[in-house]
């Protein structure tokens, strides 16, 4: 076999480039920004200086920075980009026509999925980082139209989420935040028993997706999946079957 040098790419073998917020967080596995997260290869840039809260403020002077990282994942071999924090989304459509490949920056986008998957009797509920962020506009962006069918819960009066997450401490107790995301997970379930699928939006959250699934008994959705969801598009394992 014969292989062809792209010219300016250097590396080689994956297909998700992920854009991450400059943040000092560890990123345990399940995370979005650790790569043993997948059992395939992906790429990594860094937003310098663009965090969180700059996002949540639709601040446009951060979209350059955007741009210039997207187009270095996609001219290193990336076929699909998507991010580690959901209130991108805000610049999806942007970046889409910039960069001319496929872009699924928010976990939301799994959404019009859910809602087809379930019936119309019975409702979504969505775990995120900061509850009084996640408005109506955000979720205008991927065109849901029933938005009386989502549940929203939000770890923004957390103690071990907030303190590693929100302010950066640069410490993160994972048994901690496991019970502080399985008992919201629980309580929302309690509160609301309409709904019958949650998605954990944040990106931090894919960590803690077993332990929600095995406490609500419902199908759980996060990045991850989305994220595997478009690799699987790309890159199909063999099938290794018998009759």
């Amino acid at each position: 076999m014969i292989y062809q040098a792209k010219q300016g790419q250097v590396n080689y073998g994956f297909t998700i480039g992920i854009l991450m917020l400059d943040t000092n967080v560890p990123r345990i596995p399940g995370d979005v920004g650790n790569a043993t997260t997948y059992p395939y290869p992906v790429i990594y840039r860094t937003l310098k200086n663009v965090t969180a809260k700059r996002i949540a403020v639709k601040d446009d002077t951060i979209l350059p920075e955007i741009m210039e990282k997207g187009r270095e994942l996609v001219q290193n071999g990336a076929k699909a980009i998507t991010a580690d924090c959901g209130f991108l989304q805000f610049y999806q459509r942007e970046l889409r026509d910039a960069l001319n490949v496929p872009v699924f920056l928010s976990s939301l986008l799994q959404l019009p999925f859910l809602f087809l998957m379930l019936d119309k009797s019975e409702d979504i509920g969505i775990i995120t980082a900061d509850s009084t962020l996640l408005d109506r506009n955000l979720l205008s962006k991927i065109g849901l139209d029933e938005p009386h069918r989502v549940q929203i819960a939000g770890l923004q009066n957390s103690s071990y989420f907030y303190e590693a997450f929100v302010a950066e401490s640069g410490t993160l107790n994972e048994d901690g935040i496991r019970q502080e995301v399985v008992g919201l997970a629980v309580n929302m379930v309690k509160e609301n028993p309409q709904i019958k699928a949650v998605l954990l939006e944040c990106s931090f959250l894919p960590t803690y997706s077993k332990a929600v699934q095995e406490a609500v008994q419902l199908p759980v959705f996060d990045y991850r999946t989305m994220i595997d969801y478009v690799q699987h598009s790309y890159r199909r394992g063999n099938i290794n079957g018998f009759l």
